[in-house]
């Protein structure tokens, strides 16, 4: 061992070494401290979102469908282990015939073994008024025979960039023979 180095307690040498390592990668660090100000982000707004989701599982034209199953998915009461592929409208009112405000698109999976709980994953793609092209990203638990379901936002695009809120869930018609249902929801959200 050189001479420099024999000199030098152990903890003293860790300690060295520690610095050097931190030294040489923070110069070539992936990140950084950014002002929002950079990028014109201004003062936080919560805005309040009122719309209905009608899942159609049984027409002609559904709006979700089955992409996978597990073998015992026939025979749980609960549909445990099916996952849906969903692109169902919202629209401004019950009607499924009202003003079309958006989609929701992404999946939702039975998830619970005892009750019917999903995993919802979705995006909820704005078409209309100053929030279209704009999209909140819901990632939550939902007890279907719950009276009121509350899922968190965990981000957005467009409008919603930075989002974090949470949506509330109240079934509006469910239809137990085709599964086909309108939700109710009302989205809160804090965004830029």
């Amino acid at each position: 061992m050189p001479k420099a180095f024999s000199k030098l307690s152990s903890s003293t040498f860790f300690f060295h070494c520690t610095l050097l390592f931190f030294s040489a990668t923070s110069s070539g660090s992936f990140s950084n401290i950014l002002s929002p100000k950079k990028f014109g982000l201004k003062r936080e707004k919560l805005t309040h979102l009122h719309f209905y989701f009608h899942d159609i599982v049984s027409s002609r034209n559904p709006t979700a469908i089955p992409v996978a199953s597990a073998a015992l998915t026939n025979k749980s009461h609960t549909g445990f282990g099916v996952v849906m592929m969903a692109d169902d409208p919202l629209t401004a009112a019950p009607d499924p015939n009202s003003k079309l405000v958006g989609k929701a698109q992404g999946i939702y999976a039975s998830a619970a073994q005892d009750e019917v709980g999903l995993l919802m994953v979705m995006n909820l793609a704005f078409t209309e008024g100053k929030y279209n092209g704009s999209s909140l990203s819901l990632l939550g638990r939902n007890t279907v025979f719950s009276r009121v379901r509350e899922m968190p936002i965990v981000g957005g695009s467009g409008l919603f960039r930075f989002a974090r809120g949470y949506a509330q869930a109240r079934t509006h018609t469910l239809d137990l023979k085709t599964g086909n249902a309108v939700v109710e929801y009302n989205v809160y959200v804090f965004h830029y």
